[in-house]
């Protein structure tokens, strides 16, 4: 069959997508009862019902109703689900929801499917201009604003009861796991930054336009606040002391009767707290949830601390992502920063121009994501907000200080920022570690080059040839106009065996760390390459943004070098299920893996006789004394290459050899003798180890080759 034919059909994607959004709330719905679902606990809360109906009547109304032969499911419900849409007419107003007893629960499951029928058969004809696909991809992201709500007012509506329901036997976090805390803080030191959103990607229109804010240097806590935290401004009176409170705060400390965040309760001296999987003690090393902006300011003042700006923690995030712990799956975070326009905000024309532009007024900016918010839904520049007063959604916060004037200026572009702030946080830790992406400078990238051509180094040779037998198989699938992304491309000397056997591919998109390497490697590969359109991405693998709007055809993910081995379990799938996200549905993803192995060929490999790997090492303190101002004595540190079986990986280390201190800028950082830096793990996998990763990331293995002793795999996955 020619590649041509296999070209997806006009709106087979956005088919995929639209049906994986719209399962989710009826997921979410199962197991509770019609009343459950029915109820409203609040004026600001929706019952479930109103979610399920008013998600179908937003696609009803922006995009089907766009046709003017257009008829109406039934013309009632435009009246009832709209939800504060002045231009379309009449609406029941949010607090009489609950009372809107018909349609029932079914007629209301039924409108949905009609619904869901109308927009994949409009989607199966392609959607038709710029504005159209807009709508359609903000209904999405609605869809998923709503999925989280739902679970919020679900919440709120089991507090009302004296039985303390639980909603579910597990509690549901499309947002991620929780992530373990990891202490202190990191410095910014501020300056003229940009925020906001900027690219072509998806995004409200509150998040931009991208401007300018000045920020003065300061500091950011690498983690949320805990309930045991909490704790203690309770136990000092946290909730009876006006000097904490904002004069709003306090009045409505006094009118509400505070005396903890929501859903907490003391009894017999003891405190619970009530969560969707019913009500259980409260857990001192979890993040606190279900306070208010007037709340996260008291305890601000108590803890000597303030809370962020908005602009504040995006940079942050933007530069230096991997210090901070839970920053999107746990509590959306409060800031100090009022929701009001960015310079030179305009609304989204038409009746979506409704959308978030005329709630700019006595709201807080929080940031981030919680526990609840679906995935692929949050990012950096994302703008939630609430009144002040509010406290029934997922909140939370992370602190902030101004830092001390630093003793001489320093300016610094992103990527060394990023690099110092990781390296102070990585060599704070009991267990010293940095990330082995930092390795990969121009010097270090040479370095690796010359590490695959030593003759102990097996995995490049190995892993070329087999590519070379497989590239065939492996482009087959790729159809016309292809993508080929390529993560932490380095040299790119193995894209090169995919891309002679692929001609329908239009775009090459190498994304690496290192601006030097990938540059070069782009530019040759562009000029090998003329008819193929290179666009290198400079960025961190590991916190994947959203790629750029390239190509019409299928996307297909290259991870070669079995540097996925470098990443911990958990962080191996997150990442490849932030590829498959990023990829898009029908991604393929070609990915190398290094298998499992005699010892003694294994440490050979990471501890060469010509002491090239040792090199390659070593110039991770060489980078930081040149970029950092650090004072790493290369005396004092040795190569270490360790086989642990236990954990079926390899590891290399930095060993000081004698007692020290190392200064990076204005942080000291000592070390015992013995104690190591752990650079680099390179897990070792076999073909049930691959495939169990790739399915907890949303992957399925289509193929598994293995290359002739010493072995390594190319896993084929699709998505």
């Amino acid at each position: 069959m020619k590649a041509s034919a296999r070209k997806a059909a006009p709106g087979a994607d956005d088919l995929v997508r639209f049906r994986a959004v719209r399962a989710a709330m009826p997921v979410l719905a199962e197991g509770l009862s019609t009343e459950d679902l029915t109820a409203q606990s609040m004026p600001d809360a929706s019952p479930s019902k109103w979610h399920l109906a008013h998600t179908s009547w937003f696609f009803e109304a922006m995009i089907l109703a766009a046709d003017p032969d257009y008829v109406p499911v039934d013309g009632r419900l435009q009246q009832l689900f709209n939800s504060y849409y002045e231009s379309l007419g009449r609406r029941v107003e949010r607090g009489e929801r609950g009372l809107m007893t018909r349609p029932s629960l079914d007629e209301v499951m039924d409108y949905r499917a009609e619904i869901d029928r109308r927009m994949e058969a409009r989607l199966e004809r392609g959607l038709s201009g710029d504005m159209e696909r807009y709508l359609f991809v903000l209904g999405l992201h609605h869809d998923q604003q709503h999925q989280e709500l739902f679970l919020m007012d679900l919440l709120h509506l089991m507090s009302r009861s004296p039985m303390d329901p639980a909603a579910y036997p597990v509690e549901p976090r499309p947002g991620g796991p929780l992530q373990p805390a990891r202490g202190g803080a990191t410095r910014f030191e501020g300056g003229l930054v940009d925020i906001g959103h900027g690219d072509e990607t998806f995004a409200f229109d509150n998040e931009g336009p991208r401007h300018r804010v000045w920020l003065e240097p300061f500091l950011l806590d690498h983690d949320l606040v805990t309930n045991g935290h909490w704790l203690a401004f309770m136990a000092d009176d946290g909730y009876r002391r006006p000097e904490f409170w904002l004069a709003d705060g306090w009045a409505t400390v006094k009118a509400e009767a505070w005396t903890a965040p929501l859903y907490w309760r003391e009894d017999d001296g003891v405190w619970t707290v009530l969560g969707l999987t019913g009500r259980a003690p409260v857990d001192p090393d979890a993040p606190v949830r279900h306070i208010s902006a007037y709340e996260a300011e008291a305890f601000a003042v108590w803890s000597g601390k303030r809370l962020p700006t908005e602009a504040e923690w995006e940079s942050a995030v933007a530069t230096a992502p991997d210090v901070f712990s839970n920053l999107f799956n746990e509590v959306w975070q409060h800031t100090a920063s009022a929701y009001a326009p960015y310079p030179g905000f305009r609304p989204t024309e038409g009746t979506a121009s409704e959308y978030n532009g005329k709630f700019m007024a006595n709201q807080r900016v929080l940031r981030g994501g919680s526990l609840a918010t679906p995935p692929g839904h949050a990012r950096a520049t994302y703008r939630n907000f609430f009144y002040p007063q509010q406290r029934w959604a997922f909140m939370g916060l992370r602190l902030a200080a101004d830092a001390p004037a630093a003793k001489r200026p320093r300016i610094e572009d992103m990527e060394t920022a990023r690099f110092r702030a990781e390296m102070v946080a990585g060599l704070s830790q009991p267990k010293k570690a940095v990330s082995p992406k930092w390795f990969y400078d121009a010097a270090g990238s040479d370095l690796f080059e010359d590490i695959t051509r030593l003759p102990e180094y097996y995995p490049t040779r190995q892993e070329a040839a087999l590519l070379k037998t497989m590239a065939p198989r492996l482009t087959a699938g790729f159809g016309e106009n292809a993508v080929l992304v390529e993560f932490g491309s380095g040299a790119s000397e193995k894209t090169r065996i995919l891309l002679d056997a692929a001609p329908t591919l239009s775009t090459y998109l190498p994304i690496d760390i290192s601006p030097d390497a990938l540059n070069a490697a782009a530019e040759r590969i562009a000029d090998s390459y003329p008819a193929i359109e290179v666009v290198p991405v400079v960025g961190d693998f590991l916190n994947l943004p959203p790629l750029p709007e390239l190509g019409r055809g299928r996307r297909i993910g290259f991870f070669p070098g079995s540097t996925i081995g470098n990443l911990e379990p958990q962080q191996a799938i997150a990442f490849l299920a932030n590829a498959r996200e990023r990829l898009g549905p029908g991604a393929l993803f070609i990915l190398g893996v290094d298998l499992v192995k005699a010892s003694d060929l294994l440490v050979a490999a990471y501890d060469d006789a010509q002491g090239v790997t040792a090199a390659f090492n070593m110039n991770l303190l060489v980078r930081a004394n040149r970029e950092l101002g650090a004072d790493f004595d290369l005396s004092g540190f040795r190569h270490r290459a360790i086989w642990n079986a236990d954990r079926s990986r390899m590891e290399m280390h930095l060993e000081a050899t004698r007692d020290q201190t190392v200064h990076i800028g204005d942080d000291r950082i000592d070390f015992a003798a013995g104690e190591t830096i752990h650079t680099e793990s390179s897990r070792k996998f076999t073909r049930d180890s691959v495939a169990s990763m790739a399915a907890a990331a949303g992957w399925t293995v289509q193929g598994f080759d293995v290359s002739d002793d010493p072995s390594v795999a190319l896993a084929l996955l699709s998505n």
